[in-house]
Formats: structure tokens, C-alpha cells, sequence
């Protein structure tokens, strides 16, 4: 979710839906459950000029419920995140 508030620091929800290629409720909907798909992460940094790869991954971990391996990969990927 970090990705989405960045990029929505630059632009709005219309205008990034629009270069994405989406609806803008597939955003708000994104944005209102707290969690985007790995799908949409990678689409959008790749909008933002930003490594696809890192936000598929962090996408992916932070889709999966709460586990003991979860938790060691988001602990093991965050040095990612904060890059």
C-alpha cells in the first residue's frame, strides 16, 4: 500500500487509473482494502519508475495470512521496502 499512497502523492485516482489502464474503483478498491494485487503493485511502479520485481514480491507477502513464515519474509524482503 505504500506504493499506492506514493503514487498517489503525484497524481489522483483518475489520472493514475488512466495511465494503468484501469477502472478507478479497481484503485479505490485496492486502496480500501489495504492491499494490492501483485498484478497492479508491479504495473504501477513500473508507472513510477520503480523496480516491478521488489513490489510484486512485497505484494505477494503482504497478501498471504499471518504465519510464522510470513512474518520471516516480510522481515527478510523489508530491507527492500525501505530501499
Amino acid at each position: 500500500m505504500d506504493l499506492l499512497e506514493l503514487a498517489l502523492e503525484s497524481t489522483n485516482l483518475r489520472a493514475l487509473s488512466l495511465a494503468l489502464g484501469l477502472s478507478e474503483e479497481a484503485l479505490r478498491t485496492a486502496r480500501s482494502r489495504r492491499r494490492l494485487s501483485p498484478l497492479l503493485a508491479g504495473s504501477l511502479a513500473e508507472e513510477l519508475g520503480q523496480d516491478p520485481v521488489k513490489w510484486i514480491v512485497i505484494a505477494v507477502l503482504e497478501n498471504e495470512r499471518e504465519s510464522v513464515s510470513r512474518t520471516r519474509m516480510l522481515r527478510h524482503f523489508k530491507k527492500w521496502r525501505d530501499a
